[in-house]
């Protein structure tokens, strides 16, 4: 009785400090982890993500070091060939292209060559008709007659969890005292 006690104790503070733990504190989306400076990435950043054709598109990277430029290539989109500067944020090499107002919707890789050494780094443009900003995206609940979640409110989140936490250690509270024959 008193291992099935401990491991309803265990896996209940499993639960709670996991929930608190991936809860965002300031309501938003979690941020992404911090590169160190100058760390080179393997990848290429492109913003947005998303474009409409005649829309402007940044792309950036670290891969090519501190002080290293680039050449882009975004002809699989049709936009051709640019050029990323080095700049001082990050060690990054960032670029802009347009993309042509021809432009079919699609997915598509744009490439970047680092001026020095033969290193590449890829990244993926989604051509839209519409701007996803644009779209109405919905809203509320479904009407399923089961019942409805509290929402995204992490101090909700957080007070909930935490009165699970408190449930699962006075049962195990009780559990214990009652293998021990104190009575309830």
């Amino acid at each position: 009785m008193r291992r099935t006690a401990r491991l309803l104790t265990g896996t209940a503070l499993t639960v709670a400090t996991a929930a608190l733990a991936t809860a965002p504190a300031h309501g938003g989306a979690p941020r992404p982890a911090a590169r160190p400076y100058g760390a080179p990435t393997g990848s290429l950043e492109v913003y947005p993500a998303t474009a409409i054709p005649g829309g402007q598109v940044t792309v950036n990277t670290a891969a090519c070091g501190e002080k290293g430029g680039a050449t882009g290539d975004a002809g699989a989109v049709g936009a051709g060939v640019f050029t990323l500067a080095p700049t001082t944020h990050q060690g990054e090499a960032i670029g802009q292209f347009q993309v042509p107002p021809s432009a079919q919707p699609g997915t598509y890789e744009i490439v970047a060559k680092c001026a020095e050494g033969s290193r590449q780094v890829t990244g993926d443009l989604v051509v839209a008709l519409s701007a996803a900003h644009d779209q109405v995206q919905p809203r509320g609940s479904v009407k399923t007659g089961v019942g409805g979640a509290l929402g995204p409110d992490p101090v909700q989140t957080a007070a909930g969890v935490a009165a699970l936490a408190v449930a699962a250690a006075g049962g195990t509270w009780l559990l214990h005292r009652r293998a021990r024959g104190d009575g309830i």
